[in-house]
């Protein structure tokens, strides 16, 4: 992992924090692009009631609508916690050829239990890409101690 590595995932870090902190789900996601930030955003308040108000989900949308899959492959996705299946599809779709991401799937299933508000599948998003036709390099879990703290008594 670079130092740039680390300063984009800590900013997704800082994200899932701060939608925390405003009543949302704790997750942050943004992608970079040639060093540069061209998407950012936290997942949604669960009373909206949006299934797909992933933090990732928002953000790979954000940055396909701007940019083809093609550019996208020299993108990463920062994801301060490894994303579910739902957005991991939605990286390998919009053609983002990089994932770095904080807290791993497994971990954050076994912080969050049987939690009705975060019923989690066991399917890690290295499993998902592998069944696919193209590469998505995936380096985490990344900083996984700092990346836990917004979760911390959320899902109690």
């Amino acid at each position: 992992m670079t130092d740039a590595d680390t300063t984009h995932l800590r900013r997704a870090i800082a994200l899932a924090r701060d939608a925390r902190a405003s009543g949302h789900r704790p997750f942050g996601a943004l992608v970079v692009l040639d060093g540069e930030v061209i998407a950012q955003a936290a997942s949604r308040r669960p009373q909206e009631r949006d299934a797909t108000a992933h933090s990732e989900l928002r953000v790979l949308s954000a940055a396909s609508q701007a940019h083809t899959a093609e550019t996208l492959a020299n993108a990463t996705l920062y994801a301060s916690t490894e994303p579910c299946a739902m957005c991991a599809a939605a990286a390998y779709w919009s053609g983002v050829g990089r994932l770095v991401f904080g807290l791993s799937e497994s971990r954050l299933r076994a912080m969050t239990g049987a939690n009705p508000k975060n019923p989690t599948l066991d399917l890690p998003c290295r499993e998902l890409f592998a069944r696919g036709q193209r590469h998505i390099e995936v380096l985490g879990p990344c900083l996984e101690d700092e990346a836990i703290a917004p979760h911390q008594g959320y899902w109690n």
